[in-house]
């Protein structure tokens, strides 16, 4: 029950980064983020499941070539609508459906598997814990620690956050705002590929695999607040284990109703989530 919490904890902080540094840099409400999660799995079905590359080398290939996608996407739609939030919503709303159908007409509405790279259960304190789960969370947690060291050490992870804080003064201290948001886009969607690169062989494949996964990610930011890198991986976390939990102890209905009175409940006592809303 817990290790299926930090799993799903992991994949939603995973998801939720990649939404709140889009916003807390080019203030864009991304919808189309679960789509370029999908788009990570779609690239594990072909490149591991259809030709065998090493499955490792299938996600971080998958993950690669989605951020290389967002960057040409925000260059080609979303630079012109930055800091404008209706506009950026309806944009990337129209670009989740020209996704979603991309795909479905390539691999048809049946939801498609890949094979378990890994298999076999090893225990704990009496709980039974699968290997192809282990190898998720801890690919995860490695995921989670990379981008933690480019955000604090890395100059472009500095320069990100500069212009997050102000981006007039940042770009008076000859910061280009231009690639910081290329880059902050790729690297949003190179984050959702990677989570549904990671999660590929553990659930189905199709067209509309991002749509759960991306409305968590909103539920994990309005939780932790718009813009907060610290604030998604607390309500990543917390929504992931409080699922998990009451999804063993009651029902998924039970846990789903649970999630959203608990966004509920933050929206009336901190409209600005539990860790503000400056990316920092």
């Amino acid at each position: 029950m817990i290790v299926n919490g930090l799993l799903g904890g992991l994949i939603y902080v995973i998801m939720a980064l990649g939404f709140t540094l889009i916003f807390g840099i080019m203030r864009i409400v991304n919808f189309a983020h679960g789509e370029f999660y999908m788009l990570g799995a779609v690239g594990v079905l072909i490149l591991f499941g259809g030709f065998g590359v090493n499955y490792f080398v299938a996600v971080v290939a998958a993950g690669l070539l989605t951020g290389a996608l967002g960057m040409i996407a925000e260059r080609v739609l979303f630079r012109s609508v930055v800091g404008e939030e209706m506009p950026g919503m309806i944009m990337s709303l129209g670009l989740s459906i020209i996704l979603q159908s991309i795909v479905l007409l390539a691999l048809g509405p049946e939801e498609q598997t890949v094979a378990r790279p890994f298999s076999g259960i090893w225990r704990i304190a009496g709980a039974v814990v699968p290997w192809d789960r282990t190898v998720v969370s801890i690919s995860a947690i490695v995921v989670l620690v990379i981008f933690y060291i480019f955000l604090k050490f890395s100059r472009l992870g500095l320069a990100m956050q500069a212009v997050a804080q102000d981006p007039t003064t940042a770009s008076l201290m000859g910061v280009e705002s231009g690639t910081i948001y290329a880059s902050a886009y790729g690297i949003a969607c190179l984050l959702a590929g990677l989570g549904g690169a990671l999660m590929a062989p553990i659930y189905t494949i199709g067209p509309y695999m991002g749509q759960n996964p991306m409305l968590k990610a909103f539920v994990v930011v309005v939780i932790g607040g718009l813009g907060s890198i610290p604030g998604a991986m607390l309500g990543g976390l917390l929504l992931g284990l409080t699922e998990s939990v009451l999804s063993t102890l009651m029902d998924s209905t039970t846990a789903l109703i649970a999630s959203f009175g608990v966004v509920l409940l933050v929206v009336l006592i901190r409209p600005n989530g539990l860790l503000g809303r400056t990316v920092r």
